[in-house]
């Protein structure tokens, strides 16, 4: 039987890799539409929407679905859904702080499912304000470490551009920003001949929690329920973890 369970196994873990590349397609169009409807259809006018495009097609979103919600969310098409943007503060397991943006055309909803992800996993709900004030809005802009990109590279590229510092994340730089130098950071990297996976502004934390094994498999737990509702588009949360502990994360799949 050992055959039958780890094909079962392997089944399971495609099935939950699809749910959730079908989830994230959705949340991506979900930007787009609500990018083309605040500032229009027009890609070079309209820099949120360009990089809501370029991380729909790093994604592998089919360009059909991508032309499409533009058209609704511009109005060129019918079928666009009204979406909110509502943010939710929270703690989770060790006090972790927690910030949960939501793009919804149900804001009951949203709620229930944000409430029930927290309470159902060691966390609570906090009041506006309580947990917001830990964090900034900063550009992130994550290049890929293709061959010949190194740390003194991206930073000559984008230095000039307002990038605050880059970061060594392994297979990627983080290139960080002031929320309003991520146009002008990420049109350094392009006109560098550099490749960026995504250009997003952020929710980043001013400073960050250090936790052990069973503590980030804790806060994990919460943001992946969080994260398996429809309505939530992103989570942010001021921990860290060592490599050593998301290692040992790595063998417990």
């Amino acid at each position: 039987m050992s055959g039958h369970s780890k094909w079962a196994t392997t089944k399971h873990k495609k099935a939950v890799v699809d749910a959730k590349r079908s989830k994230l397609f959705a949340k991506l169009i979900k930007n787009i539409e609500v990018a083309a409807r605040t500032g229009g259809g027009d890609l070079a006018g309209n820099p949120t929407l360009f990089d809501a495009v370029q991380k729909a097609k790093k994604n592998s979103v089919p360009i059909d679905n991508i032309n499409r919600a533009v058209k609704r969310g511009s109005g060129q098409e019918a079928g666009g859904a009204d979406y909110q943007g509502i943010m939710y503060e929270g703690y989770g397991p060790g006090g972790i702080a927690v910030l949960v943006e939501c793009l919804t055309d149900n804001r009951n909803r949203a709620a229930s499912d944000v409430r029930v992800a927290f309470t159902r996993n060691g966390g609570q709900m906090a009041d506006p304000g309580s947990v917001s004030y830990l964090f900034s809005r900063k550009g992130v802009v994550m290049v890929p470490k293709n061959d010949g990109v190194d740390e003194d590279g991206v930073m000559e590229a984008v230095l000039d551009a307002g990038a605050l510092e880059v970061n060594d994340f392994g297979d990627a730089f983080e290139v960080l920003s002031e929320a309003t130098d991520l146009v002008p950071v990420r049109t350094a990297l392009q006109e560098a001949g550099l490749e960026y996976d995504s250009a997003d502004v952020v929710f980043y934390p001013a400073t960050q929690v250090e936790v052990d094994a069973e503590g980030a498999r804790k806060i994990l737990r919460l943001i992946d329920a969080l994260e398996d509702s429809d309505d939530v588009q992103n989570v942010y949360a001021n921990f860290d973890a060592s490599d050593e502990v998301m290692a040992e994360l790595d063998a417990d799949d």
